[in-house]
């Protein structure tokens, strides 16, 4: 007898959830364990219950399903649920990992499902590809806000403008908030990329500074400064970076 396949359904509408449910009444061979509203309890749930298969929405407030998946240690088989634009779809259509756009149907679901179903069975890893993915859609995500941090306590969700700044420490980056010190595995060129340019400078080519956290700027040998920050901590400013603080410090 063939085990039946863990699953767990994170969507913050209770209707969604209610139409997966009703869908699945005709796959027997699935196994409900457990639905969440939220992304907080869905990542809970999946270090409880290490399921087979996640029903995954993308959009919620708490914490979004691309926010979960980046603290996961244990990597399921995804079929995403989103309202994501043409654009964001091709990258889901060239991925194994399957996606429901919403409104959908039996039909539409049934076919993700017999993908997923098909993943689980064979053993197949996703992570390296959902993580591509991630990737991928990016770069529609203009500007980030805020961050989901990993600790060894459990999770921090850290608003940008708490952020006092970034190192760059090879494929990671470091993250500086107030007294704590976190490590995201994503290149300092990221957030370089994706935090707002008039609040945050690259300053030197290993370091990115919230410029709302500077105290002074001192000179520190030829043609080099020094940030002084508010806490007191000195940060090297390069060339580039010290012409792009006047700039936007208007000194």
């Amino acid at each position: 007898m063939t085990a039946k396949i863990k699953t767990i359904i994170i969507d913050d509408e209770v209707l969604a959830r209610k139409l997966i449910i009703s869908y699945l009444q005709n796959h027997p061979e699935i196994e409900i364990v457990t639905e969440c509203a939220d992304g907080f309890s869905g990542l809970k749930a999946i270090k409880e219950q290490n399921p087979d298969l996640v029903f995954l929405d993308i959009q919620m407030p708490k914490l979004t399903g691309f926010e979960m998946l980046e603290v996961l240690d244990h990597q399921p088989v995804i079929i995403f649920s989103t309202a994501y634009d043409e654009y964001a779809l091709k990258a889901f259509e060239a991925n194994a990992t399957d996606y429901l756009l919403k409104p959908y149907n039996q039909d539409r679901f049934d076919q993700a499902l017999l993908k997923a179903i098909s993943l689980v069975q064979n053993g197949v890893s996703v992570a390296t590809e959902t993580k591509g993915l991630m990737q991928q859609l990016d770069i529609s995500q203009k500007t980030i806000h805020r961050l989901v941090l990993k600790t060894t306590q459990g999770i921090d969700i850290v608003s940008v403008e708490n952020i006092d700044y970034l190192a760059s420490a090879d494929d990671y980056t470091e993250i500086f908030a107030g007294k704590k010190k976190y490590l995201k595995q994503k290149p300092l060129k990221y957030y370089d990329e994706h935090l707002d340019s008039e609040r945050f400078v690259r300053i030197h080519r290993t370091t990115l500074l919230n410029i709302s956290r500077i105290a002074r700027l001192e000179p520190y040998g030829k043609e080099s400064w020094v940030a002084v920050l508010k806490d007191g901590n000195k940060l090297l400013v390069s060339k580039t970076g010290y012409q792009r603080l006047k700039e936007l410090l208007k000194v």
